[in-house]
């Protein structure tokens, strides 16, 4: 059976409650947090493995709590939102969260994408070191390391996961559906826009480090991880 911390933040009690008795069945341990200020203050006392953020707090809003998360710790964060608009996926995402749930949920949806983030992130630990290596630029998938030129780039999971999948497939292309699949996985029911937003990302953080690589738009089909002979 499972185990692990989880933090759930989010105003409505009955929701909390329904998705701790959901959760803790699944045998988590469930800490909750009803504003956004409470939601920090528990982070940093708590040390939780996930956290389950709703958008539309008192206090800060999941934006500014899922900001300053960032700021300190990659922990995997679900944004919980009622509002299904592809902007809010989106920022959601820009911001560092690794997944989101559109309100109204099924709570054992919530709890398969729980498991789905902290399978994706615990897979690694009993296989021999994941790591692929070009001119100055280094993916550690097993320490969810990202080094250019020698220096460490804060970057959340699910990039990591992204370009590691390019880069240990060279000049191979692949279409958005595909690398929805393949990396974010067959329970993730995200759209083709997720992985726009996270190749945008990778590029700030790669554009212009070396002339021997390159992560390409192919028009029309998806995204490669160029190398030149």
């Amino acid at each position: 059976m499972p185990s692990g911390k989880i933090l759930v933040v989010d105003d409505d009690q009955n929701i909390c409650e329904l998705l701790r008795l959901y959760i803790e069945k699944e045998g988590f341990e469930v800490e909750i947090a009803n504003d956004g200020r409470k939601a920090l203050e528990a982070f940093d006392a708590y040390n939780p493995d996930l956290i389950l953020l709703d958008i539309m707090l008192p206090e800060l809003d999941g934006w500014q709590v899922c900001r300053e998360i960032r700021k300190k710790s990659q922990c995997p964060i679900i944004m919980l939102t009622a509002k299904g608009e592809v902007f809010d996926k989106v920022l959601g995402l820009e911001l560092g969260a690794d997944d989101y749930v559109v309100k109204p949920f099924e709570a054992k949806e919530v709890v398969a994408r729980i498991k789905a983030v902290l399978r994706r992130l615990g897979s690694n630990e009993s296989e021999l070191v994941k790591e692929v290596k070009y001119d100055k630029l280094s993916i550690n998938l097993t320490n969810y390391e990202l080094k250019v030129d020698g220096v460490q780039i804060d970057t959340p999971p699910k990039e990591m996961e992204l370009i590691y999948h390019l880069a240990s497939n060279p000049n191979r292309v692949f279409t958005r559906d595909q690398l929805l699949d393949e990396v974010w996985g067959f329970d993730y029911y995200g759209d083709s826009r997720t992985v726009d937003v996270h190749v945008k990302r990778l590029r700030e953080k790669l554009e212009g480090v070396s002339d021997k690589w390159a992560l390409k738009t192919v028009w029309g089909v998806g995204y490669k991880f160029e190398v030149k002979e």
